[in-house]
């Protein structure tokens, strides 16, 4: 931005004021609720949320600094929790994303892992497996879990994506093999009891430098191969491999 379109410091002041005063009144309605779903309530939030993300941004432009205050929105909330209130069973449903950005490392991994393989019992064409990337993620997921390929991913030639884990509550266990066709088609939010999600978008300075690196990074090295993957993949070359 530049210095002319830039806030005056009396505007940011002006801002910080309108949050005190939404902080009062969201106070006071809380205090004069009626109700769980108290209409008053509700507006108070909403105005406060305003304020607060108003001089946040003035805040940011005037001096390049930020509050520590982080308003959820809807569209990040999960859903109400449906599931039983005291749970028999678990399932903690995992993500983890990753770009190959070194074929020739993931595949020399692959070929490492093959190398000591061949000393034991060796189904006929394994060596060929390994000759293509999805062969070598057969491979290195097959051999390794999934928590050591997490993180060793930088020597498998995987640079790390986003990633979340959802632990969901049920009634009953799940009998034996009953959904390894589809382990995710269940998949619902409104039994989880908590998750932990970990994302680029949660880098306030992502979407600072981004523009710069584009300038910056020659084409020329841009990852050969963009390949992102789920848990239901990485099972399936598991069990392809064995």
């Amino acid at each position: 931005m530049s210095d002319a379109a830039q806030p005056t410091a009396a505007e940011v002041r002006a801002a910080a004021e309108a949050v005190k005063t939404a902080l009062d009144r969201h106070l006071a309605a809380v205090e004069r609720r009626s109700g769980e779903d108290d209409p008053a309530v509700y507006e108070a939030f909403n105005e406060l949320a305003a304020a607060a993300e108003e001089y946040d941004e003035l805040l940011y432009d005037r001096y390049d600094e930020v509050t520590p205050f982080e308003i959820p929105g809807s569209d990040d909330a999960l859903p109400p929790y449906t599931g039983p209130e005291e749970p028999n069973a678990l399932s903690v449903l995992i993500r983890r994303d990753y770009v190959v950005v070194e074929p020739q490392r993931l595949l020399a991994q692959a070929q490492r892992v093959e190398a000591v393989e061949e000393s034991g019992a060796v189904t006929a064409g394994f060596d060929a497996v390994s000759g293509t990337v999805h062969g070598a993620l057969g491979v290195l997921f097959g051999e390794f879990e999934p928590d050591e390929i997490a993180s060793r991913h930088k020597e498998f030639g995987l640079e790390e994506g986003d990633s979340t884990l959802w632990v969901t509550a049920s009634d009953e266990p799940a009998e034996a093999g009953e959904w390894l066709e589809a382990p995710f088609e269940q998949a619902d939010t409104h039994p989880v009891v908590c998750r932990f999600d970990v994302s680029a978008v949660f880098d306030d300075d992502a979407d600072d430098i981004e523009d710069d690196i584009e300038d910056e990074v020659p084409d020329a090295i841009e990852p050969e191969i963009d390949l992102v993957l789920d848990e239901d993949e990485v099972l399936r070359a598991r069990n392809a491999d064995r």
